[in-house]
């Protein structure tokens, strides 16, 4: 009994082109050939093959299937560092199914970092877009704090910065800073690495400068620069 390399491949469950790329990197050895020049299987490459298939069935890498013939010490080392990948892989979708679940009650985490949870998803639009931009420029420390601080129930300030109108009053700008003042310096205290944490990484503060210009009205960006202009006017004693 002899088959022909097309019968080979369906008696496998493979394809013809399978089959061929196997013999070109050397996994499966090429058959006789009949007097016509055609190859004559037998049926040792038909076990050879559904061998090969059994371990790429499995997710051995193909560059890995010569060297688990090597040794049994080379067998069991790939298939337990396949075993560990595998662990891996299936921790990373079970988290990524456990956020999907939460994101499902509460659709705006769609649009947030990894690690936020529903606290954040009544923050607005552009708070949502910053925290994206903050991801990507803020460092571990800074980020961790930021999921912390968002966890704290707003206060009646973050309501008041975030309905500010854009032609809001020079008066009320200015009064609205300095009451925003105190709480800035208790974020800091509380979180040093949220200092300076634009500049972690490069391009940074730029990237926060342009969210912050593109995503808050003039009024807003105001008191921002308001509250900087009083940290630094006044800046506030080392705790002893």
């Amino acid at each position: 009994m002899a088959w022909s390399t097309r019968e080979l491949a369906d008696l496998a469950g493979t394809t013809l082109k399978t089959v061929r790329y196997y013999h070109r990197i050397g996994l499966l050895d090429e058959p006789e050939r009949a007097a016509n020049g055609y190859k004559r299987y037998q049926i040792n490459h038909l076990i050879r093959l559904l061998r090969i298939r059994r371990l790429v069935d499995l997710g051995v890498p193909l560059s890995d299937i010569a060297t688990m013939e090597e040794s049994d010490e080379h067998a069991e080392q790939t298939l337990r560092t396949l075993d560990a990948e595998l662990a891996a892989s299936i921790e990373r979708q079970q988290r990524m199914r456990d956020e999907l679940a939460v994101i499902l009650r509460h659709r705006n985490l769609v649009d947030l970092p990894p690690g936020f949870d529903k606290t954040a998803a009544d923050l607005s639009e552009a708070d949502r877009s910053l925290l994206l931009l903050y991801s990507r420029v803020f460092s571990p420390s800074a980020m961790a704090a930021v999921r912390e601080l968002v966890t704290i129930p707003r206060t009646p300030l973050d309501k008041q910065f975030e309905t500010l109108p854009a032609d809001a009053s020079e008066d009320s700008r200015q009064q609205l800073a300095e009451r925003l003042v105190p709480e800035i310096r208790a974020q800091y205290r509380h979180h040093p690495s949220l200092k300076d944490a634009a500049v972690q990484t490069p391009h940074g503060e730029s990237v926060v400068v342009q969210g912050l210009v593109e995503l808050y009205n003039p009024a807003q960006l105001d008191v921002l620069r308001r509250v900087n202009a009083l940290l630094k006017a006044n800046p506030e004693s080392p705790q002893p």
